[in-house]
């Protein structure tokens, strides 16, 4: 009897089990940190400059590739499963934002520059199901081809809750994306999304 039970304690509380976390993009595995590419300036953490009406801060995501050839329908898919707490359907700052529970830990992930939004508010959402996808050639070239990836947040605390506007009446939150100025501020609300991934896939 103690046998066992010390054998459950290890297998069960001691040993890292792997978590049901899961790249977003449609890739040979889905579990390997190696299936991931960025855009030039796509890291987290990296400064980026001022431009009208918006100052200089840090960035506080990634920008993922598109991880094929497939311009008319790559899917995107949610990390973990979840619940969608704010939509967004603007062109090229469309945006899901979705709530997840993983033993008791709350994290808030947020996908942007996404189009095809294919969940609505409030629904939840599978890893094994898409719940948008990257831009098309026809919305690249309308949007322009700097949007040729989609930004991705891992947020350790909830995202500010926000007055809907009547163009955005889903828009109920949003994350701390330009509000980020030091990298103390930056680790104190988001995780870095490639150690995240390293962790847990």
């Amino acid at each position: 009897m103690l046998v066992n039970l010390l054998l459950y304690l290890i297998i069960n509380v001691f040993t890292p089990q792997p978590e049901d976390v899961y790249l977003p993009i449609d890739v040979t595995d889905r579990k390997s940190i190696y299936e991931i590419a960025l855009t030039e300036i796509g890291e987290f953490g990296l400064k980026r400059k001022a431009r009208p009406s918006v100052p200089e801060h840090l960035h506080t995501g990634i920008d993922i590739k598109r991880p094929g050839k497939n311009y008319l329908d790559e899917p995107i898919y949610p990390i973990a499963d979840g619940v969608v707490i704010s939509k967004r359907e603007d062109g090229p700052y469309a945006q899901l934002i979705v709530e997840h529970n993983i033993n008791g830990q709350y994290f808030w992930t947020v996908y942007e520059h996404i189009a095809g939004i294919r969940v609505g508010l409030h629904q939840t959402v599978s890893t094994s199901d898409p719940i948008a996808r990257f831009f098309n050639r026809k919305e690249l070239d309308k949007h322009g081809w700097q949007f040729d990836h989609f930004h991705f947040e891992i947020l350790r605390v909830a995202p500010m809750q926000i007055r809907p506007q009547a163009n955005l009446p889903e828009r109920l939150f949003k994350s701390y994306t330009l509000d980020c100025y030091t990298e103390e501020r930056l680790n104190s609300l988001f995780y870095n999304p490639l150690s995240f991934f390293a962790e847990r896939l």
